[in-house]
């Protein structure tokens, strides 16, 4: 209650003059789960203005969203080219730019959501009086206004961003989700894309992809449950992911016997958004194209292994699978010897029975 009454009457403004920076700069499964806390944000100093810090790549998350009312682009590959190849003179330069720009918005918090030296260093450059961060091993601690944990243990979905909304005396409902919108534009070409490749109608979203091997399923078992989708629901796979991932999408497609197709590096963000939210269903592993399933409440089942972000989300038809082995959840260290045993467990009929619950 002691930092709810501080925060309100900050400085002795109304909650109508508060202006708050979110600084998530990526990447797009993180923004995606930090978005959770928008809703909260608004109804807890209505009439505030909320600006998020992004990088260029990652601004259609947030673009169409009514709580954001300024997207700050940070350009950090420009920062990173200059510190590499030594121009300092041009990299202070941008440093002072960006400053000066950031403060002449008088933002009275920054909400530092990502624990890293470069996120500290953007809530420091923009001046806000109150800048409240993640505790981490990363340097520039002396760059905040007050550092916190991310809350005790929980297999909530985003609960390092609940427990900063209440370290800063946010008021949080029952619902906590990720929460995006899309554009009138996206829906519209996401629309034409899928009637391209033969999807007029209903269709379920495949997810296989992201970074690390560790949080990969077996390749053939997505064909398998592209199929048993097809039989037991009558509805096509749309395989969504990046342009690295292409021929990878090729061998789930090959394999379906006709009930998969693909988009697989052939949408923007704001048309995957569009196309996950229309799903009648979605299955992905730990991604954020997994992650938007639950801001547009649409049924997901997620399949965690290596990772295992959060068992729980405030969506009922949402369901994690995930079975936890003695060496899980190893993160980015797995001592598997490239098994991947976790994943390996999760079967197809286990998948399938999940989805028979949530499309019920």
């Amino acid at each position: 209650m002691g930092h709810r009454k501080s925060m309100k009457s900050l400085f002795g403004k109304k909650s109508s003059e508060f202006k708050i920076l979110i600084i998530r700069p990526s990447s797009m499964g993180d923004i995606v789960m930090a978005s959770s806390m928008l809703r909260p944000l608004k109804l807890s100093f209505p009439g505030s203005y909320i600006a998020w810090l992004l990088e260029p790549a990652y601004s259609p998350i947030l673009e169409a969203h009514p709580l954001v009312d300024e997207i700050v682009v940070w350009e950090k590959k420009q920062w990173q080219k200059s510190l590499k190849t030594g121009r300092v003179f041009a990299l202070t330069s941008q440093l002072l730019r960006f400053s000066k720009s950031l403060r002449s918005k008088k933002f009275d918090l920054a909400l530092e959501a990502q624990g890293l030296f470069r996120s500290r260093l953007l809530a420091w450059l923009s001046g806000a009086r109150e800048r409240v961060g993640f505790c981490s091993n990363e340097p520039g601690r002396l760059l905040m206004t007050r550092m916190i944990s991310k809350g005790p243990e929980s297999k909530q979905m985003g609960s390092e961003y609940l427990h900063m909304l209440n370290e800063v005396g946010a008021e949080v409902g029952k619902e906590f989700a990720p929460d995006l919108r899309v554009t009138e534009q996206d829906t519209a070409t996401a629309s034409k894309k899928l009637r391209r490749i033969g999807i007029p109608g209903k269709y379920a979203v495949l997810a296989p992809f992201t970074t690390r091997p560790q949080k990969h399923w077996i390749t053939d078992r997505w064909a398998d449950v592209s199929r048993r989708l097809r039989e037991t629901h009558n509805i096509s796979s749309v395989l969504l992911g990046g342009s690295q991932d292409v021929s990878k999408a090729r061998e789930i497609v090959a394999r379906s016997k006709g009930t998969c197709v693909s988009l697989v590096g052939d949408t923007t963000i704001g048309e995957t958004m569009t196309i996950v939210k229309e799903a009648s269903i979605l299955v992905g592993v730990d991604t954020g194209i997994t992650h938007m399933g639950a801001a547009f409440a649409t049924p997901t089942i997620a399949l965690f292994g290596a990772t295992c972000p959060y068992l729980f989300t405030s969506r009922n038809n949402f369901l994690v699978l995930y079975h936890g082995l003695p060496c899980s959840p190893c993160k980015r260290n797995p001592t598997c010897g490239g098994n991947y045993y976790c994943m390996e467990k999760i079967s197809v009929e286990e998948v399938v029975n999940a989805a028979n619950k949530v499309l019920t």
